[in-house]
């Protein structure tokens, strides 16, 4: 990799390096060097590459091919004195534009939600002072200090840090905050592993540092995300393809009985105006002036219906498109999973216990975890040593603190042990606090007359620290070969995924230290927590399966997190990292996209290149995400799907539908309405161009008989928008058919008219005959 490419190669560098590459000091610049670098790099803002005018927005409206035939309808009608008809047709026109408008205006704010995620003010050191300036005036080569709540305003290299851990979900889809430190790492590394980084968009969720910038502004990887999605062009939705196609062939028509009317005058030597006239009523015949109406009530019925299942769309076509989905690409957190750790197994005693919705299964069957002393012991250790806080209010409960100790506090509380009555019974007389090198953390109580130290931590460290473990109610030595089955076990459960801790007590003296409270301790027994998958997404991914839909788990996670939810949720298929798609080559990664049901370690343009490849393999796709490192895939999309409760303002602006829930079988919900909105928008096309037909065989037949005109261009005006549109409305609201979701998704190929084109001339040439 060059290193002129700095924004993917400071990781790999020790400090030292850093600080001379970048000309500074830990003392930082100078203000005179600040000010200079000002000038050099630009302020420390997103810039908006290629702004939209909202002129041109409007007039991008006018580029369908139905449009066109519309306007050179008008302009007939208007040149040959048929006012009434032209004011109609433009306001047809005029509606549709303004629609497209609003739709479309709304999309060009991404830029500047993304600015206000970065925060005005920072602290900076320059000349060996602490100074508070604007973010905007941060320059590559300052020193940063950040620490807990800090949003961080530009992408650094850190120097210092103290228990730093940075939530990154923003950038690489990370369920929790990731664990910081100054090592360098491999240059080949993927941006979630960068342990020595810091970037723009992300907040510090723990801890502080010293960090120096290294890149600003549009050279941040954030930066880089904002620039690719400005270069990136909407994509178009099938159904605005098939209208083209379908635009074209009435086009054709037009043309066609245009000559021929002016063939047939001709040798007639009739009145060339009159032929004119006739022209008109031709082309006015042939095109379905109310189909736009009809198709935009559709949609819009088809919207607020939606709704109803908790999926919000921002576009009028997406609600028909989703029913014509063959691929998914859906992220894992929050979506099918309920983004918070639960205690999912439980080892103790030489027994392993599983919790599924609050119940403690042992070997498959329910039991009652009050009747197992050990588990009793290790689920109170786990709230005993323990900052989190559970408030119950009418029955419902709601946990505050880190995500694992809140999961700890409700696994415990699933057996009948309430953190805020134990922890009152027994006093907090000394805490040694968690730290990424001790990997552990205690508290010491005093109970009744005794003090009691409980501690957690690590598995492999608080191994090392026991000397006895409790077993069968009583505690016995802890062997060397006992703690090597314990570990083995402990490697088990993190095989499936689970975060796993170890817990552990004693009793300790009234004087006591830090080594006496967490040395010579008793082994109780180990917790493994996991993201644990929405109850209902297993069904939904079976009614995906059954509908022919492909469903690809696209994650910033780790591959053994994400196999680990694919197989409860039934989600079967290979997986793949990041690392090793960006070295296949371009038929390798195609096949890959096509064969792999699993993407682990995917990082923003990753994800966006699989959803071009799915669509250059001629799918329809949807992908779903909630932060900015899925803007790219979301707007590359057919459909994007934004997060409504969790997702980023800048994912939802650039999404089609967003999901009000987060929850993926509100999406097999939407599928199911997007499908039978197509089916009915179907039939009302059918309707209304066999009118048409009609219309159109009428005319042809006066003007091949010489015949004067029986029905003149204002009166099938008038019947196209009124007398037929209105009908065809109605089969907007016929009834889904029963089996929607058991058959396979519309075939790319198939046009507005496939299937019906038999049936419209038949129909019409009854209607004609009748």
């Amino acid at each position: 990799m060059n290193k002129t490419d700095k924004i993917f190669y400071w990781h790999s560098l020790e400090k030292k390096e850093v600080l001379a590459e970048l000309k500074t000091s830990e003392e930082g610049l100078s203000n005179k060097e600040a000010l200079f670098r000002l000038g050099k790099y630009g302020v420390n803002e997103l810039k908006q590459v290629s702004r939209s005018n909202i002129f041109l927005i409007f007039f991008e409206q006018f580029k369908s091919v139905f449009i066109l035939i519309l306007f050179v309808a008008a302009l007939f009608s208007f040149f040959i004195g048929h006012y009434f008809d032209f004011g109609l047709i433009v306001a047809i026109i005029i509606l549709n534009a303004v629609m497209g408008f609003f739709q479309q205006y709304k999309a060009e704010k991404i830029i500047s939600e993304m600015k206000k995620m970065l925060v005005p003010k920072v602290k900076v050191i320059r000349a060996g002072r602490v100074l508070e300036i604007a973010s905007l005036e941060i320059v590559p080569g300052d020193i940063l200090s950040v620490s807990e709540g800090d949003k961080i305003t530009a992408d650094c290299r850190l120097l210092d840090v103290n228990e730093l851990q940075t939530n990154e979900a923003v950038l690489t889809g990370e369920s929790f905050p990731q664990n910081k430190s100054t090592e360098k790492v491999p240059i080949e590394i993927e941006l979630a592993d960068r342990e020595g980084m810091i970037y723009a968009g992300t907040s510090v969720a723990r801890g502080s540092a010293r960090a120096v910038v290294v890149s600003t502004g549009m050279a941040t990887e954030f930066g880089r995300i904002a620039k690719l999605v400005q270069e990136i062009k909407p994509a178009r939705t099938p159904l605005q393809e098939k209208l083209d196609s379908f635009s074209k062939k009435v086009a054709i028509v037009v043309l066609v009985l245009a000559v021929i009317t002016t063939i047939v005058g001709t040798l007639r030597g009739e009145d060339i105006f009159q032929m004119l006239l006739t022209g008109v009523a031709l082309a006015v015949s042939v095109i379905p002036e109310g189909l736009p109406a009809v198709i935009a009530i559709t949609l819009a019925f088809a919207i607020k219906k939606m709704q109803k299942y908790n999926a919000l769309v921002r576009k009028l076509p997406a609600a028909e498109t989703l029913g014509r989905t063959t691929v998914i690409c859906t992220d894992k957190t929050g979506t099918l999973t309920e983004e918070k750790m639960s205690v999912a197994a439980i080892h103790c005693d030489n027994k392993h216990f599983e919790i599924i919705g609050g119940n403690f299964l042992l070997e498959g069957k329910k039991v009652s975890p009050e009747k197992n002393k050990e588990l009793m012991l290790l689920l109170r250790i786990g709230i005993m040593c323990n900052n989190a806080r559970l408030e119950i209010k009418d029955k419902n409960t709601e946990v505050f603190g880190d995500p694992t100790e809140n999961a700890l506090v409700l696994s415990a509380y699933s057996s009948g042990l309430i953190k805020g009555d134990e922890v009152k019974k027994e006093i907090r007389i000394k805490e040694y606090s968690f730290s990424s090198n001790r990997k552990m953390m205690s508290i010491v109580r005093e109970k009744g007359d005794q003090l009691v130290s409980y501690t957690k931590g690590a598995p492999d460290i608080i191994l090392k620290h026991c000397d006895r473990e409790m077993a069968d109610g009583k505690i016995i030595d802890l062997t060397d070969k006992r703690k090597i089955e314990l570990h083995s076990i402990y490697e088990n459960m993190a095989a499936k995924a689970l975060r796993v801790l170890a817990f552990a007590f004693k009793e300790v003296p009234t004087k006591f230290n830090q080594e006496i409270a967490e040395n010579e301790l008793v082994f109780a027994g180990l917790q493994g927590m996991l993201d644990i998958p929405r109850k209902e997404v297993k069904a939904a991914i079976g009614d995906c399966i059954s509908a022919g839909i492909k469903i690809k788990m696209v994650t910033g996670d780790s591959v053994i997190t994400a196999k680990a939810v694919s197989e409860m949720i039934g989600l079967i298929g290979d997986s793949i990292e990041g690392r090793e798609l960006e070295k296949l080559s371009e038929k390798e990664f195609n096949d890959a996209v096509k064969e792999k049901a699993i993407f682990a370690r995917i990082n923003p343009e990753l994800k966006f290149k699989i959803v071009r490849c799915l669509k250059k393999q001629k799918e329809v796709v949807a992908v779903t995400g909630d932060g900015v490192n899925d803007i790219l895939a979301l707007k590359e999309a057919h459909i994007g799907i934004a997060m409504g409760i969790r997702g980023t303002d800048v994912a939802r602006d650039v999404s089609d539908i967003i999901l009000l829930d987060d929850n993926f079988t509100s999406i097999v919900s939407a599928v199911r309405e997007g499908r039978r909105v197509y089916d009915n928008m179907k039939k009302s096309i059918t309707a209304h161009i066999t009118a048409n037909v009609d219309e159109m065989f009428v005319v042809l037949f006066a003007l091949l008989l010489a015949w004067p005109l029986p029905l003149m261009p204002l009166a099938i005006l008038w019947m196209n928008l009124i007398t037929d549109s209105l009908p065809c409305l109605s089969l907007s609201f016929e009834p889904q058919d029963k089996n929607i979701m058991g058959r396979k998704p519309i075939s790319q190929k198939e046009t507005i008219l496939t299937g019906i084109t038999g049936f419209l001339l038949i129909a019409g040439t009854c209607s004609f005959v009748v």
